[in-house]
């Protein structure tokens, strides 16, 4: 028994702490925040909030992942923070999976998904597809399986009753497909959103939708793990104030799709609005 006694002691310090050890990270100047790697807006301002961060003398690291394990990290407390939430319609069912997570700020007002051609294309609403379908082969080129606009084109597929598939793979190979299909003229819909820089690099339009299957306007927020407040009320109140409006996001995005260091464009955007970047800053 006096044996038991004399290792169940140092063992119970060791949990003690290792607990103590993680509460202490957590409150620490250590910030985690999830990124899906590829979607544009989110690399690009998550970017610029560790830019910031660090500037502020934070440690931050960027954990890139899927947006369902970002929102269930966060819920198990092991994520900070995640910057790609679109709301009302494109993440609102994976966010209802987690209703402990708190909304800090909202970033961007005027974000937008649905399906996407060329100018070129001489069509203007998703009910016209199926009279074109030779056209496109049948196909619309997709993104990543699992994200929230693949399961609303897969939705507009049934809803519209197109005699399409959609084609998955990731937001990268999709881009490069559009772009092929550009320089050769060819009729090709993808699923797309704004914003993105691809807008501002080549002629495009998205097709109406009647039916709202991608519902209208989007608004990009930010939410954090439930205790992230109070551990931080400092850096809630900073995401608070994070807000890109269409000018700033516009030049961010097509800067960062220039960029061979996403790190150092970053820094340099920074500098440049260093008065908007102040206003995110002040405590008042």
């Amino acid at each position: 028994m006096k044996q038991f006694k004399y290792l169940f002691l140092p063992v119970l310090m060791f949990i003690l702490t290792a607990l103590s050890s993680c509460e202490n990270i957590k409150k620490s100047k250590y910030i985690t925040i999830g990124m899906v790697d590829g979607w544009a807006e989110d690399v690009a301002m998550t970017h610029v909030a560790k830019a910031i961060l660090d500037k502020q003398g934070y440690h931050v690291i960027i954990q890139k992942a899927s947006t369902d394990m970002i929102l269930a990290s966060m819920n198990n407390e092991d994520t900070d923070l995640f910057m790609g939430v679109w709301l009302p319609y494109t993440h609102a069912k994976k966010l209802a999976k987690f209703p402990g997570l708190t909304h800090l700020g909202t970033n961007y007002d005027n974000g937008r998904i649905g399906l996407v051609v060329p100018e070129y294309v001489p069509i203007k609403s998703i009910e016209e597809l199926n009279q074109q379908k030779d056209q496109f082969s049948h196909r619309i080129i997709g993104i990543e399986k699992g994200a929230g606009l693949t399961t609303g084109t897969d939705k507009a597929i049934i809803d519209y009753q197109l005699d399409y598939q959609q084609i998955n793979s990731s937001t990268i190979a999709m881009i490069t497909e559009l772009q092929n299909a550009i320089q050769r003229k060819e009729w090709i819909v993808v699923t797309g959103w704004q914003p993105h820089w691809m807008f501002g690099k080549m002629k495009l339009k998205f097709l109406d939708d009647p039916k709202k299957i991608f519902g209208e306007a989007e608004q990009i927020k930010t939410y954090s793990r439930k205790s992230f407040a109070k551990d931080h009320p400092e850096l809630a109140k900073f995401f608070s104030k994070v807000h890109f409006d269409d000018e700033n996001m516009s030049d961010l995005l097509m800067k960062m799709e220039q960029s061979k260091n996403k790190e150092t464009t970053a820094k340099e955007w920074v500098e440049d609005h260093a008065e908007l970047v102040q206003s995110w800053l002040d405590k008042n």
